[in-house]
């Protein structure tokens, strides 16, 4: 009788998941019922049954997407509602949950696990329970949606697998592989095809955008050495005509690519790579990066794919990486960004100086988060981003990154900031949130490309009473300079933080974050202005990745810094409210009262002996040319 109600259970759930379209083949969707033909999987289970006999347990169901064979989704049913979940989820024979997170801890060696517990045999009894343990981890999350709230039902693939994405393990995770193979690609590209560095980015966002088209997607590997350039860029063509953005885009786009296209490394291999890559390197790197990326491209709405592969490759740069006059601004910032603007489905984000479009993806990711509808979410996507980026080839990966998302490109421009046309058109757009991580200037007298002219730029393409949130070096905040005065005559500085010394490592340019309330005068606001001070983001520098959140520490401190921001809380030693005018130091070091009772010798030494060095070397690092770019670390 328990199994003949088990399978009333088992077909609640699969009238729900034909519902859903899990079986929908054209949705590349495959579910397997109580055993796997996925070799992984068998290995994996080959030892969990619930008896403890040893021998190999499947849960119910096994859903797996091609999209991303590193996700599943399974299910356990039991029939009685009472069976659901015991105290201490230690009896998966009996219970619903305990089975099913018996199964999944095995699966989760290897995979990120949604695991689905589900009891009942009639629809109205039916209880669910969702739960997500990401790859390499036996932690169990109970899954919520956006606002935080447990999910208690059976919902759509995408849904499950979007809502799996925003958990912060899943993501270290994911950029985690995603940087191991970026190394590896790099590698390949660099030794066998011989391709420019400002070009190996472009390869790999054409590349995505080429395997959109479901053509080249089954036929590339079985094209001729000699065909695949023309087919790559003809894909290319195909989707870019399948968006709705002006010819004129399209056309400025193509062109990179089009170089690529006729690069004589990457057509009919030459004696040499035949013997390695009988049909070319180009298949080979079409190949993996069709197995190692495309996966996160389908869903994955909070990564920055084709700006990690652009911060990644600029690290093994042959030469001076200063040479290239390039800073990438690290992830987290682009992050710390979005939760200082409280950016939600309601916001209209603007990046001026766009670069890869790192910000406005980080703004996406935390609008989807607070979005409750697929209406808010096509929205955010289609009309609440809105980029401007000079640089023809930095344009190309910018917009890339947003058509592999499906969103944003019509608000893409690629033009000069100043551009009076592109400004006005913007405008109309009613942006409402700006961010900026402008180029820097070539010397102190280079005026007309001071920094601060670009937030001013910023600040006027926003609504009146907007926030725009820029990265500027810290000698915007101290020196002297007549836009200073202008800034402050149309709008109100909010705030300022300075930033970690070496944020920008390997190149030593010291910065500060500035907030400012655009259209608002700052006399009459008669606001004082919130100084933070945000040296210490836990981040420690390493060999070959970098400054990382080694410790995992940034979370709290990241938490506490925009805690204290939206409170305008002052702590001795962090943070002080002060009212300044353009003559004044716009820095938290300039009024803050030190906390003395933590101060050791150690302490004065360093501070006395970086002073020093700031006066023999500080002025000198401010006039080096360094251009930033929106892309992640």
């Amino acid at each position: 009788m328990s199994s003949k109600n088990e399978r009333q259970t088992e077909n609640l759930v699969r009238n729900k998941l034909r519902d859903f379209g899990y079986y929908e083949p054209e949705n590349g969707i495959s579910v397997e019922e109580q055993k796997s033909e996925i070799a992984k999987v068998k290995g994996l289970l080959s030892k969990s049954s619930k008896n403890a006999k040893g021998n190999a347990g499947y849960p119910e169901f096994i859903i797996s997407n091609l999209k991303d064979t590193a996700f599943l989704i399974v299910f356990e049913c039991k029939p009685d509602v009472k069976k659901h979940e015991s105290p201490a989820r230690d009896r998966p024979v009996d219970y619903a949950v305990d089975g099913v997170l018996h199964y999944s801890k095995h699966l989760a060696q290897q995979y990120t696990v949604l695991a689905v517990a589900v009891s009942g045999t009639t629809t109205s009894s039916m209880k669910v329970s969702n739960f997500l343990i990401p790859a390499g981890s036996s932690d169990v999350k109970e899954l919520v949606n956006e606002s935080g709230v447990p999910v208690t039902e059976i919902i759509p693939y995408d849904d499950y697998y979007r809502l799996a994405s925003f958990d912060p393990d899943v993501a270290k995770k994911r950029h985690s592989d995603l940087l191991a193979f970026s190394r590896e690609l790099h590698e390949l590209i660099w030794t066998k095809a011989k391709i420019s560095e400002e070009d190996k980015p472009l390869l790999v966002s054409g590349t995505l955008i080429a395997l959109m088209n479901a053509s080249f997607m089954k036929t590339f590997s079985s094209l001729p050495a000699e065909d695949v350039q023309e087919s790559w860029l003809g894909s290319i063509k195909k989707e870019l005509d399948k968006a709705e953005i002006p010819q004129a885009k399209k056309d400025t786009m193509l062109q990179p690519y089009s170089t690529i296209a006729v690069h004589p490394n990457l057509g009919r291999p030459d004696t040499k790579t035949a013997r390695e890559y009988p049909d070319g390197v180009f298949k080979e790197i079409i190949s993996r990066i069709c197995d190692n990326v495309w996966p996160y491209i389908n869903i994955y709405h909070d990564f920055d794919v084709v700006g990690q592969f652009y911060g990644e490759f600029l690290k093994y740069t042959a030469g001076d990486k200063k040479s290239l006059g390039i800073v990438l601004t690290p992830r987290h910032v682009a992050e710390l960004f979005s939760l200082i603007a409280n950016v939600g489905p309601e916001s209209k984000v603007i990046d001026i100086c766009a670069g890869t479009g790192g910000f406005l993806i980080s703004a996406m990711q935390h609008m989807l988060k607070k979005a409750v509808t697929d209406e808010e979410r096509n929205d955010i996507k289609k009309n609440r981003l809105i980029g401007i980026e000079n640089n023809p080839k930095m344009f190309a990966l910018a917009a890339s990154n947003m058509i592999l998302r499906g969103d944003g490109k019509a608000n893409l421009h690629q033009a000069s900031c100043f551009d009076d046309a592109v400004i006005k058109a913007v405008k109309k757009l009613k942006p409402n949130v700006g961010v900026l991580n402008p180029p820097y200037a070539q010397s102190k007298s280079d005026a007309e490309l001071h920094e601060l002219y670009f937030v001013k730029q910023m600040l006027e393409c926003l609504d009146p009473g907007s926030v725009g949130i820029a990265i500027v070096p810290m000698s915007c905040a101290i020196s002297s300079n007549p836009v200073r005065e202008e800034l402050m005559k149309h709008h109100t500085l909010d705030a300022v933080m300075s930033m970690p010394q070496e944020l920008f490592y390997p190149v030593g340019t010291v910065t500060c974050i500035m907030v400012w309330t655009a259209g608002k005068p700052h006399a009459k606001s008669a606001k004082k202005t919130w100084f933070g001070y945000w040296r210490d983001d836990g981040f420690v520098k390493t060999k070959h990745k970098g400054r990382i959140d080694q410790n995992d520490v940034w979370p709290e401190i990241r938490d506490r810094w925009v805690e204290m921001y939206r409170n305008r809380e002052v702590h001795a030693g962090e943070s002080v409210i002060q009212s300044v005018t353009a003559a004044d130091e716009w820095c938290a070091e300039a009024y803050m009262e030190t906390d003395y009772s933590t101060l050791t010798q150690t302490d004065f030494e360093s501070v006395v002996r970086n002073y020093a060095l700031f006066k023999l070397f500080g002025q000198k690092n401010n006039q080096e040319q360094v251009e930033t770019v929106d892309a992640e670390d």
